[in-house]
């Protein structure tokens, strides 16, 4: 448990620096001078009102600087996910008709050369906390001298004559779990509407308690992360960049400045659980006040840990980047509700849905639907088949598979495009991760199906372990805690599985690489 003291500022730097990252610090001042500067260079390179411009970065200053010279430009922001090979970064900046690309000297590869070759193109040296993080050699982090380069327009001294315009958000591209990624687009909202969905945001994220000061440990080109962050610096906080997630780092950054919010997801509660009890009781945890989690299912198990931890101060959420907050919950109501996401939050119908569209009652699976003041204005750009399915009578379908109990807390299962078929049976994939997780020595795992002859489908399981568990005694634990049918007939075991820097597991990649394995053996 958190022992709690009153929060004292440990960072020497002016309290008018809004952003840390490593060594470098960022004022409001210098910050909104930086957006001028880049916004005047930006349309001086032929771009105009409404040109989109995507980002190819980790988590730097020119996230922000780029975000605020949008407000002075109107430009349409397209944060790209820089795990992407060229080909895929290629559909995402035809499908947006990209003018420019901002990215990182390191990122910037022959392939990606290629793809941006007709684009304005700003290339961001890679800072030093950056480079150290991901081992990235002195000669790729510096920027090539023949493109017109970031850093001669923050040097340009000439002052910009620009005044703040009406800001667009930033349009994000869905993970694309069911085919090609899918850009969210929302219609024109009154300022009324926009004021009640930052108001939902604000009290699920806790944004009502100040001071605000957070460390961002998630990637910049996710909905949330980039929400969160941008939250954080206008409730006139302080946002310190969390190159890569590191555990002990992180508890060392909440004592260092004095942090109250954060934004997490439940692998990195895992990793910090993981910890050595002496580097768990070594740092200071008093000045949290906040700390959201959302993005993925909580073992139970895991969020009690939690919270015996660090108290009550542990909140989840559940949102997606067509509806942005739809539940939430504190650390009280989920110890009354286990496993579950929380209540709707503020202004928002949730309904669980047969398929033929008709209501499910209280505790019966069914398609999660949602709607609030700007649901039916969400569509999907260029992709008009795909919009006509997610509103349906007034109310979004999130594709996520559920249940409301009696007190009107909401339960999900698993996705519906994740559910296993088996033998005529529906299975939850996620309902057998909950109590994989369970086991000594399971660090992680994902469970999914593949084309079985004799059932249709068949549960595979990948684990990630030191190698030493006993599928035997893992199959027979899962019996004495769900059907025989549900549990997984294949178990692979690996050191590390892939993911995303927000934790997520990369899921399609496991599953399709695991295939591919299966037909080179067949």
């Amino acid at each position: 448990m958190l022992v709690k003291t009153s929060i004292q500022y440990k960072m020497i730097a002016d309290k008018k620096n809004i952003l840390i990252a490593g060594d470098r610090t960022l004022s409001a001042d210098e910050l909104f001078l930086q957006g001028k500067k880049v916004a005047s260079g930006l349309l001086q390179s032929g771009l105009q009102k409404g040109d989109a411009v995507a980002l190819i970065l980790r988590n730097d200053f020119s996230y922000f600087v780029l975000h605020d010279a949008a407000r002075y430009a109107s430009f349409e922001i397209v944060p790209v996910n820089w795990h992407l090979k060229a080909a895929e970064i290629d559909y995402i900046l035809k499908d947006c008709k990209a003018k420019a690309v901002m990215v990182h000297s390191d990122l910037l590869t022959d392939e990606l050369k290629k793809v941006i070759k007709d684009l304005v193109q700003i290339v961001v040296p890679t800072p030093g906390e950056i480079s150290k993080a991901y081992s990235i050699a002195e000669e790729l982090a510096l920027p090539e001298q023949n493109i017109k380069i970031w850093k001669d327009w923050l040097d340009d001294s000439k002052a910009c004559e620009l005044e703040p315009v009406l800001f667009c958000p930033p349009l994000f591209y869905t993970s694309g779990t069911s085919g090609r990624p899918k850009a969210v687009v929302r219609g024109s909202i009154p300022p009324e509407v926009i004021m009640k969905i930052g108001e939902r945001t604000s009290f699920a994220w806790g944004f009502n308690k100040q001071p605000v000061r957070s460390v961002m440990t998630g990637p910049l080109y996710h909905s949330a992360p980039n929400g969160y962050a941008s939250m954080v610096l206008q409730n006139n906080g302080l946002l310190v960049l969390q190159p890569k997630f590191d555990a002990e780092d992180l508890l060392r950054l909440i004592e260092l400045h004095a942090i109250t919010h954060l934004h997490m997801v439940p692998t990195m509660f895992n990793r910090l659980l993981a910890l050595p009890a002496e580097i768990k009781s070594k740092y200071d945890l008093g000045s949290l006040s906040h700390v959201t989690h959302g993005a993925a299912p909580c073992p139970p198990e895991v969020k009690r840990q939690m919270i015996e931890w660090w108290g009550s101060v542990i909140y989840e959420y559940y949102a997606m980047t067509e509806t942005g907050i739809i539940c939430c919950s504190s650390s009280e109501q989920w110890l009354a509700h286990q496993g579950s996401v929380g209540c709707a939050a503020p202004g928002v119908s949730i309904q669980i849905r047969h398929d033929d569209g008709s209501v499910c009652d209280t505790n019966e699976i069914g398609l999660i639907c949602v709607q609030h003041e700007a649901t039916a204005s969400v569509s999907y750009q260029n992709a008009k088949d795909k919009t006509e399915d997610l509103v349906q009578e007034g109310y979004l379908v999130t594709g996520d598979i559920g249940y409301l109990n009696e007190d009107g807390f909401l339960y999900i299962s698993d996705r519906k495009s994740d559910m296993v078929i088996s033998g005529g049976v529906n299975i939850y994939p996620a309902e057998v991760e909950n109590e994989l997780i369970t086991i000594p020595g399971v660090k992680d795992c994902t469970v999914f199906g593949v084309p079985d002859k004799e059932f249709g489908e068949k549960l595979v399981a990948f684990i990630e372990s030191d190698g030493k568990l006993d599928a035997d005694l893992i199959s027979s634990f899962l019996k004495e805690r769900i059907a025989s049918f549900k549990v997984p007939r294949v178990f692979e075991q690996v050191t590390s599985l892939p993911r995303e820097d927000s934790g997520k597991l990369k899921k399609r990649e496991i599953k399709e690489q695991y295939l591919s394995t299966q037909t080179k053996q067949a």
